[in-house]
């Protein structure tokens, strides 16, 4: 069975029609880069996905691991296994980092049926974690994302998909606003990630973040679609090329 099943996804924001009809499969292990110009639904995709308000689904449909994806509220979701990475992440103030942390992951168990994590497993779990993604201790003393660069908070991102362990992971643009070293040790901890089980999707502009995630398969996105997909040499083209083919093969 395929992890994730998107067929004919049609989607609106503010009554404008952004999704126009996209198909996608993702079965597990498989890591899936969607590559496209500014304003061609990438982030749209993500959001509708993850069940972010204001996003009105028009048509088709999603199932993740069988299940009917857009019947679910957001919450109910993450429970299933969805996990979003966001391209901005949004600060907290008032948050502690480790009590958000720990709240995610025994509001997901909870929800599963498990037991919730005691104290002691909890703290292990996460000095490992941060250890891998050369996160200071003291950083999760913090409230969420406040004050973090922007290296920071993609390392954050990535410490709660380690810890959450995410049927399907969808990164939104994780390069964003990262040097070449952050963007180093944020895709290190990605690809420790992967796994025969779970399935990706990698959202970029840019080819530079898959020199470090390497995708699988590559698709390239315009208009709301996907209208060429092909493997990750797919994406050395679009680097030299641009989008521009693209454009008016969607427009078509």
């Amino acid at each position: 069975m395929s992890l994730l099943e998107i067929k004919n996804l049609e989607a609106s924001v503010e009554d404008r029609q952004i999704l126009r009809g996209v198909n996608l499969t993702v079965n597990p292990g498989e890591v899936h880069a969607i590559m496209g110009p500014n304003g061609s639904g990438k982030s749209t995709l993500a959001h509708v996905l993850s069940g972010k308000d204001g996003y009105e689904v028009t048509g088709g449909e999603v199932r993740l691991d069988g299940v009917d994806l857009l019947a679910l509220a957001p919450d109910e979701r993450a429970a299933a296994g969805l996990f979003l990475a966001f391209q901005y992440p949004m600060e907290i103030p008032g948050v502690a980092t480790m009590t958000f942390l720990r709240t995610a992951m025994n509001s997901q168990r909870k929800k599963r049926g498990e037991p919730e994590l005691s104290t002691p497993d909890f703290m292990k779990r996460v000095r490992e974690e941060a250890k891998n993604l050369s996160i200071d201790p003291e950083m999760l003393k913090r409230p969420v994302n406040v004050g973090f660069s922007g290296g920071e908070k993609k390392r954050a991102e990535v410490l709660q998909m380690a810890l959450l362990q995410p049927k399907l992971a969808i990164l939104d643009e994780t390069d964003s606003g990262l040097d070449i070293d952050a963007l180093k040790i944020a895709a290190e901890g990605v690809n420790r990630l992967r796994s025969p089980e779970r399935g990706m999707i990698v959202i970029t502009h840019y080819q530079r973040l898959l020199n470090h995630i390497v995708p699988d398969i590559v698709h390239v996105f315009s208009r709301g679609r996907i209208v060429r997909t092909g493997g990750k040499e797919l994406a050395l083209e679009l680097e030299a090329k641009g989008y521009a083919d693209y454009e008016q093969e969607a427009a078509a």
